[in-house]
C-alpha cells in the first residue's frame, strides 16, 4: 500500500500521519536514511485496525503497528514511575504531534514532517541545531532515561557535532542511573558508535561528561598512563588507542576490527609504575581487562576471542619484518585466522606500512598443506608440515 494513500486514509478519518526522528533529520541534513518512521496523531488503536486491517500490533509498551514495510507508531507521552531505562508508563490519549515532539531526547531528533503537506513541526529548534552542528537536550527530562547519554555520544560520533554544555550536565547526572542499563543495550550503542566514521567522540564526549569509567572502565584506566614520548607522541595511552581507532576507521567498516582497535593497548593500563613509561610485557597482560570489557558488555564470542589475539599478538605483528623465517611461520599458523585484523592494526600502531603477511600466509597455507604433502598418520606431521613451511618461506 502507498503511504500516500495511508496518510490520506487518515486524514478522511480525522488523523494525521508524520515522518519523524531520524528520517527527518537525515532528510534536512541531505543525507541517506536507512529508516523511516511514522508517527500518528488524531486515531485510536480501534479506529486504525477498522482502517487498515491488515496491520500488524507488535510493540509491548506500546502500539506500533507494521503495514507492509512500514511501521506506524502512536503519538505518546512518557511519565518516570521508577528507575531504569523501561521505568516509565506511556499515554497515547489524544496526544498531539507537539506533545510526542518535545517528550523526545535531543532537539535534531524531535523533528516531524506532514506526509501529505511536508509542513515541518519543529518545536525545539532542532532546525537551529543541525545548523549549528550542536546536539541539545530537549529539557530537564533527558535525564530521566539513562541510556539518552550514550545515543547522545553515539549522535556526535556519527554526525560530528559538538554537543551543548547544559547536556554534558544532564549526561552527568545519569551517571547513578547508567549501571541500570541492560548489557545488550549498551553493547548496541557502542556497537552503532564503532560504525561511525569518528569513533573516538563517543567516547571523548563520554569521557568529558565523566560517565566513561561506568560501562567502559578499562578505556578510562588508559588515561594519564604515560608511553615513551619518542614514540609516542601523541601523549598517553587513551590518545594512542583513539588515533589507532580511528585510523583503522578510515580502513574499514568492520566493528568487529575496531573493537579489537580499541582495546589492543588495554594492557598498559596494568603497568607497574617503576618501569613507566615503558609497558615490557602489556601485550601478554592485556587479556585480563580484555575479557572484563568483554564480559561486561556481553560481547559476542568473536568480537572477544579476536580482542584477545590482538592484545596478545600486536607487538609480534608490528615486528613482522624483523622476525626469523621460523617464528613467521609459527606466527602465521598460530594465528591465521585473524592475521587481516592484526595486519591492520600492526600497520597502525608501528607505523610500518610494509607489513604484509596476510598475502603471504594465505598462499603459504594454498602451497603447503597436507592435501599437498604426504603426512605421516601420527604426531610427526604438524612439525613435518611446519619445516617444510620454513623451507617455502626461505625461497
Amino acid at each position: 500500500m502507498d503511504i500516500i494513500d495511508i496518510a490520506k486514509k487518515i486524514e478522511q478519518n480525522n488523523g494525521r500521519l508524520y515522518f519523524v526522528g531520524g528520517y527527518v533529520r537525515d532528510l534536512l541534513l541531505g543525507t541517506p536514511s536507512h529508516d523511516i518512521d511514522f508517527c500518528v496523531t488524531g486515531l485510536n488503536e480501534d479506529t486504525f485496525l477498522k482502517l487498515f486491517p491488515n496491520a500488524i500490533k507488535t510493540g509491548a509498551s506500546f502500539p506500533v503497528f507494521r503495514i507492509d514495510s512500514f511501521e506506524f507508531a502512536f503519538a505518546r507521552k512518557e511519565q518516570k514511575t521508577s528507575a531504569g531505562h523501561n521505568g516509565f508508563t506511556m499515554d497515547t490519549n489524544n496526544i498531539t504531534i507537539f506533545d510526542d515532539l518535545v517528550r523526545r531526547d535531543i532537539t535534531i531528533n524531535s523533528i516531524a514532517m506532514d506526509v501529505l503537506t511536508n509542513e515541518i513541526i519543529d518545536p525545539t529548534g532542532g532546525q537551529k541545531d543541525l545548523k549549528e552542528k550542536i546536539i541539545r537536550a530537549n529539557s530537564e527530562h533527558f535525564s530521566e532515561d539513562a541510556l539518552r547519554s550514550y545515543r547522545v555520544a553515539r549522535f556526535a560520533s556519527k554526525l560530528q557535532f559538538n554537543v551543548d554544555e547544559s547536556t554534558i550536565k544532564l549526561m552527568h547526572s545519569t551517571k547513578n542511573e547508567l549501571p541500570l542499563l541492560s548489557s545488550e543495550r549498551v553493547f548496541e550503542e557502542l556497537k552503532k558508535a564503532l560504525l561511525t566514521p569518528t569513533p573516538s567522540i563517543f567516547f571523548n564526549v563520554l569521557r568529558k561528561a565523566d560517565i566513561l569509567d561506568v560501562h567502559f572502565k578499562e578505556i578510562y584506566d588508559l588515561i594519564d598512563v604515560p608511553q615513551p614520548l619518542i614514540y609516542h607522541p601523541e601523549g598517553d595511552v587513551y590518545n594512542h588507542s583513539m588515533i589507532v581507532l580511528d585510523e583503522c576507521s578510515k580502513i574499514t567498516d568492520d566493528a568487529l576490527i575496531k573493537f579489537a582497535a580499541l582495546t589492543h593497548d588495554l594492557g598498559k593500563a596494568l603497568t607497574p609504575k617503576e618501569i613507566l613509561p615503558h609497558h615490557y610485557g602489556h601485550d601478554e597482560v592485556g587479556c585480563v581487562p580484555v575479557k572484563n570489557l568483554c564480559n561486561r558488555l556481553k560481547v559476542p564470542n568473536e568480537w572477544e576471542k579476536t580482542a584477545i589475539v590482538v592484545s596478545r599478538e600486536h607487538m609480534k605483528a608490528g615486528i613482522w619484518n624483523d622476525m626469523s623465517v621460523s617464528k613467521k611461520v609459527s606466527f602465521m599458523e598460530k594465528n591465521y585466522k585473524y592475521l587481516k585484523v592484526l595486519n591492520i592494526i600492526a600497520k597502525i600502531d608501528s607505523g610500518k606500512n610494509d607489513i604484509d603477511f596476510v598475502s603471504i600466509a594465505d598462499k603459504m597455507m594454498h602451497e603447503v598443506n597436507g592435501e599437498k604433502i604426504d603426512l605421516p598418520n601420527d604426531i610427526r606431521a604438524k612439525e613435518i608440515l611446519h619445516q617444510k613451511r620454513i623451507e617455502w618461506l626461505k625461497k
